[in-house]
């Protein structure tokens, strides 16, 4: 693989669908640019790290 070629993420968008924040358990967004998921609520964005969401409140990077 090349630091050129688009990387192929393996993730089941059903199952993004069905996650909610979970300091706040309301709805997430789906940001595919960042391979986040958004929580407005909370103002939190949750990695997606090899097609793993990781839902832990530490993990999550604050939003401006």
């Amino acid at each position: 693989m090349t630091g050129d070629a688009p990387r192929e993420q393996t993730y089941d968008r059903r199952m993004l669908e069905a996650l909610v924040c979970p300091q706040t358990q309301a709805p997430l967004s789906f940001d595919a640019e960042r391979l986040e998921l958004v929580s407005k609520a909370a103002h939190l964005a949750y990695p997606i790290r090899n097609g793993i969401p990781v839902m832990l409140i530490d993990e999550a990077r604050q939003l401006d």
